[in-house]
C-alpha cells in the first residue's frame, strides 16, 4: 500500500492523470465527441457517394434525351404533358 501512495504524491504522475481525465472527459474535444463526429462524417459520406452516383444516372439521361428525338419528345409528353397543336389530351387518373 505504501507503494502505491509513493506514486499519489508524484507530481508528474497527478499532473499527468488530471490531464488525461481533462482530456478524455471535461475538455470540448474529448472521446464521445470525437466518435459523434465520426458517425456524422461516415453518413455524410454515404450521403455525398448516394448524390454523386444520381448525378451520374441523371447526366447519363439527359445526354441519352439529347441524342434522341424520340425520346425526347415521349419524355416531354409522358411528364409535362405537352402535346401538338392538332391534338387533344386526355388524363386519366387510376383511382
Amino acid at each position: 500500500m505504501g507503494k502505491y501512495l509513493k506514486y499519489t504524491k508524484n507530481f508528474y504522475f497527478i499532473f499527468t492523470v488530471l490531464f488525461i481525465v481533462w482530456m478524455v472527459f471535461i475538455d470540448t474535444n474529448d472521446i464521445i465527441s470525437q466518435f459523434t463526429l465520426r458517425s456524422k462524417l461516415s453518413k455524410l459520406e454515404d450521403q455525398r457517394d448516394f448524390y454523386m452516383e444520381r448525378k451520374r444516372k441523371i447526366k447519363e439521361e439527359r445526354e441519352e434525351l439529347l441524342s434522341n428525338y424520340e425520346l425526347l419528345e415521349k419524355f416531354a409528353r409522358e411528364r409535362y404533358l405537352m402535346k401538338k397543336k392538332t391534338e387533344d389530351l386526355y388524363v386519366i387518373i387510376d383511382e
